[in-house]
């Protein structure tokens, strides 16, 4: 995974790049809360779920279904954003997440499909540096790896998202000037 920190890249590109109007701050927030959600599934372990359960990491709360029902949640902010901007920003979002796992170097892949599927996957391109799981050692492992952790992540997840972020900008100024 790539750090909890670094999955709010895509909420945060895609709500700064497409503007208050059409992303107000409440949604926002809720999109990058949700972008780190499925991280929370390290909890289940603390409860004796094992690594390769499809209720530990990498699971159920990495799925698309997951993604769906979080979304549906979403439809709840319809004083905050229109319910089909609600629904598309909050899935965007969290599956996004599932989506970047995919693209790191290490641990058991992702059960994206799940529930149709308990299998784990990864992209065959797979350039983010894996990061430490939340564990006794999580400090001392996340200090040995902080470089190779920030560059892989700054290159790979929070340059692009600023070019996205800048590109969606650009295009929303130039369509208002017209």
């Amino acid at each position: 995974m790539p750090t909890v920190i670094s999955h709010a890249a895509i909420p945060l590109a895609l709500g700064l790049g497409l503007g208050d109007a059409r992303i107000p701050r409440p949604l926002l927030l809720t999109g990058i809360a949700t972008s780190m959600l499925p991280d929370a599934d390290v909890i289940l372990m603390r409860f004796g779920a094992t690594y390769d359960s499809i209720w530990s990491h990498r699971g159920f709360s990495h799925s698309i279904a997951l993604a769906l029902l979080v979304a549906a949640a979403a439809l709840l902010l319809r004083r905050v954003a229109r319910p089909p901007t609600a629904f598309a920003f909050v899935f965007i979002a969290t599956v996004s997440h599932g989506l970047l796992d995919m693209l790191t170097n290490g641990g058991h892949g992702v059960a994206i499909f799940w529930p149709l599927s308990d299998q784990r996957y990864f992209f065959d391109w797979r350039p983010i540096q894996v990061a430490p799981l939340v564990t006794n050692h999580f400090v001392s492992r996340l200090a040995s790896r902080a470089g190779a952790l920030a560059w892989t992540e700054g290159l790979w997840i929070w340059l692009p998202a600023a070019i996205v972020a800048m590109a969606l900008r650009t295009v929303r100024k130039g369509g208002a000037a017209q």
